[in-house]
């Protein structure tokens, strides 16, 4: 991947955090906040564990809130770190407990932010290390190849499995995405409860800002992926727990965190 280097033996330059805040909710892209800041963006399977690394990541531990309940973020959230860059925890993908008739907006604002997002530096695409390669994920990574969008591949929950289970996982799931580059991207392995990983994240973040305004694209090999590619944030609802009701497209959530 052209612009970050996943090298286990390097030494990376982290960036410290020292203040990382809430800033605000969006249920679309124009509702997002201004675009002069950086923006890091984390989204993988609903139930893979993003919540708590961007707590771990941050070192805060209620900074993104944590749930049972697969797919319970529902919207684009803004976290402005030390007032130079921002993380931004992305609905996530597969199942979720959503009224049936506000799937296509929020998933449809997903792919937007991703697509159109001028700030957006980089993309954290997060997959469960304990599982063989799921085909909503792979699918999510022929999209964003696609689209030659910026992303490292984060393989998390490292310390539920043998290293030795852990580490075939990774490669079945690399292997199956290698034809689609003529580099594969980086590729870093994470534990929100060890803290493995975190040194690794924050010199992704170091060297992406350091080379700004270039953006770190993973090159697809020619002629290997399809010319229109859908979005692949397929919903398996079930019974709806809830209802909500529409978001003026115009509206800014702010103050209290509404997810």
């Amino acid at each position: 991947m052209r612009g970050i280097d996943s090298d286990p033996g390097r030494e990376f330059i982290i960036v410290n955090i020292t203040s990382a805040i809430f800033q605000c909710s969006a249920p679309n892209l124009d509702s997002c906040p201004d675009a002069s800041l950086p923006e890091f963006a984390f989204i993988g399977r609903s139930n893979v564990g993003k919540s708590s690394l961007l707590n771990m990541l941050a070192g805060k531990e209620r900074l993104a809130r944590v749930s049972p309940t697969p797919g319970f973020t529902k919207l684009i959230n803004f976290f402005t770190v030390d007032r130079k860059w921002r993380l931004v925890d992305l609905p996530g993908y597969g199942f979720a407990q959503v009224a049936h008739g506000t799937r296509t907006r929020f998933n449809r604002a997903v792919a937007d932010y991703l697509e159109h997002r001028k700030n957006l530096s980089c993309i954290f695409l997060l997959i469960d290390s304990g599982l063989p390669p799921q085909e909503i994920d792979v699918d999510f990574v022929q999209w964003l190849a696609g689209h030659a969008l910026p992303f490292v591949i984060v393989f998390t929950k490292t310390d539920r499995r043998p290293p030795e289970a852990v580490a075939a996982n990774v490669k079945a799931f690399t292997d199956r995405i290698a034809p689609w580059f003529t580099e594969l991207p980086a590729v870093l392995q994470c534990s929100a409860q060890t803290g493995r990983g975190r040194s690794e994240l924050l010199g992704v973040v170091a060297a992406t800002l350091a080379e700004a305004p270039e953006a770190a694209v993973p090159a697809p090999a020619a002629a290997s992926l399809p010319a229109e590619i859908e979005p692949p944030f397929r919903l398996e609802v079930r019974a709806a727990s809830f209802r909500e009701k529409p978001v003026s497209a115009k509206k800014r959530l702010k103050g209290a965190r509404p997810w």
